[in-house]
């Protein structure tokens, strides 16, 4: 519509992100949309696209088909590494980040992204909701995954000279 209105000159291209546990619409991208199967979805840190059968599936796949779209997927460790890799330049996201956030990783690997692409990446919550699964993540309690990413959490007294004792140590300052 903002075409139609020229309030842009050219159509985005769209990239679609699924958790690998939830992923109907990157299975029908893959087969060259020839048949949608609904999936049962698995459980993914990623809650809120945990979904098997979208119910608005005939208008995400006429927007990939035209914008020459693309479909990506993410498995679990690869959505909280991502989202790891995120938190530490300050950020605090959500899984449903990570997800797209590997999608975009993936894509600049296999140039599909070039280097001086303009992207955005769209962060629908906040890190916040999310403790839970973040701390599992940076103290390596997630069975099966690596966690390439922790940074592990420091137990420290509460007390500011403590706080700042651990701070100093971290920045190389002293006491």
């Amino acid at each position: 519509m903002c075409k139609d209105l020229e309030l842009v000159d050219r159509i985005p291209r769209l990239v679609c992100a699924q958790a690998a546990n939830a992923n109907p619409l990157y299975l029908y991208y893959k087969n060259g949309w020839k048949e949608f199967k609904p999936v049962k979805a698995e459980t993914t840190f990623a809650s809120a696209i945990q979904i098997g059968d979208p119910v608005s599936i005939e208008r995400a796949v006429y927007a990939l088909k035209n914008s020459d779209g693309i479909v990506e997927e993410a498995t679990e460790e690869e959505l909280m590494n991502a989202m790891a890799r995120a938190d530490s330049t300050g950020m605090f996201t959500c899984p449903h980040t990570g997800v797209a956030l590997t999608a975009l990783l993936k894509l600049r690997e296999r140039g599909v992204i070039g280097p001086r692409d303009r992207t955005v990446v769209v962060s629908t919550a906040h890190g916040l909701k999310f403790t839970q699964s973040k701390i599992a993540y940076h103290s390596k309690e997630i069975d099966g995954m690596e966690c390439t990413f922790a940074n592990p959490p420091v137990q420290v007294k509460a007390d500011f000279g403590a706080v700042m004792d651990v701070l100093k140590g971290y920045l190389g300052q002293k006491s």
